[in-house]
């Protein structure tokens, strides 16, 4: 028996030119130095991470992300839109931002059907893994051959995670998740993709394409965008 789509908010994703920028950043922004990540093999990226759990969006995390300049170019195109010449670009002359988010769900395969019956390829359900001190942690998720985001960073891309999800590990850092919305021009279409899959934690609205987190810090309220 299939079970049926029911997507959370697994965790946000900012894009940095280097991981020394991303932790940069979060320091001047978020008053926060990000925890330990690790690598991604089969994309050629590195990471580190932080809990912004709340009660709203449970086990949520923050994700910098940046190439790995030690790491092999993969054989596919990476994840995030992260070779998009013109996102890099952007990232690389505005510094770090919030670009994407990426919703857990019970069955990848099953959400991803929910999409393509709206019209929808969020793309191949592939797996993954890194190490961690607590053992290897696996996933399965969804990245399309071009790596696509989708709707501007507004269509989460999905992950099932296996025995073990990484918030367990992560210790409360001061920094929660209040909202995250989205503004889209096709709102209305982007609505129905959250309604496929389950996702009813993410307030979408008419308008130029953006995505805004709300977050509460040791520095006070932080809205970040797009």
């Amino acid at each position: 028996m299939t079970t049926a789509p029911r997507a959370e908010l697994d965790h946000l994703v900012v894009l940095a030119t280097t991981l020394a920028d991303g932790v940069a950043w979060c320091e001047a922004t978020l008053g926060l130095t990000p925890g330990p990540g690790g690598q991604h093999a089969l994309m050629g990226t590195h990471n580190r991470l932080f809990s912004i759990a709340s009660a709203r969006y449970p086990q949520a995390y923050f994700e910098i992300i940046a190439i790995d300049p030690a790491a092999p170019p993969p054989a596919r195109t990476r994840w995030f839109d992260m070779d998009d010449a013109a996102l890099r670009e952007r990232v690389q002359q505005q510094g770090p931002q919030l670009a994407h988010f990426v919703a857990r769900v019970p069955d990848a395969s099953a959400a991803v059907t929910a999409l393509r019956a709206q019209g929808i390829e969020r793309g191949a359900v592939l797996q993954a893994e890194r190490a961690t001190p607590q053992g290897l942690l696996q996933w399965q998720i969804t990245v399309r051959e071009d790596g696509q985001r989708l709707f501007d960073g507004g269509l989460p891309t999905l992950i099932q995670w296996g025995t073990v999800h990484p918030g367990d590990a992560m210790p409360a850092s001061g920094i929660t998740l209040e909202q995250l919305t989205v503004q889209h021009p096709q709102a209305e279409a982007l609505a129905a993709a959250y309604r496929a899959i389950g996702l009813g934690q993410v307030a979408v609205s008419a308008g130029p394409a953006r995505l805004q987190a709300l977050l509460n810090t040791p520095r006070g309220s932080v809205q970040l965008s797009s």
